[in-house]
């Protein structure tokens, strides 16, 4: 499975690059705070909203510690789709959260 850290998705973020960052989080944790320009795809409802997504899209999973994010990217691997987990998750973020 491929990872990222937060820090390399800030500074990507930071130098103005477009990410397609999925937070597999229930809602009441992404309503707490969320990076900006996330799409909102809870891990439950993950493999009935697979439609949603584009496999011409690289995708960047996002979670509270990265174990759900890395069950996220582990499936949808298996689905076909370029994923990365970002390893740590919001709890090791730093950045920007809305």
């Amino acid at each position: 499975m491929k990872e990222i850290t937060p820090q390399e998705v800030q500074q990507r973020l930071e130098n103005g690059e477009k990410l397609n960052l999925i937070d597999v989080r229930e809602a009441d944790e992404v309503q707490a705070g969320h990076i900006p320009g996330i799409t909102h795809i809870p891990l439950g409802l993950l493999e009935s909203r697979t439609h949603e997504l584009e496999k011409t899209k690289p995708y960047i999973m996002v979670c509270r510690s990265g174990g759900r994010s890395g069950k996220a990217t582990e499936y949808l691997q298996s689905q076909g789709f370029e994923v990365t987990n970002m390893s740590g998750g919001m709890l090791a973020w730093e950045g920007k959260v809305e």
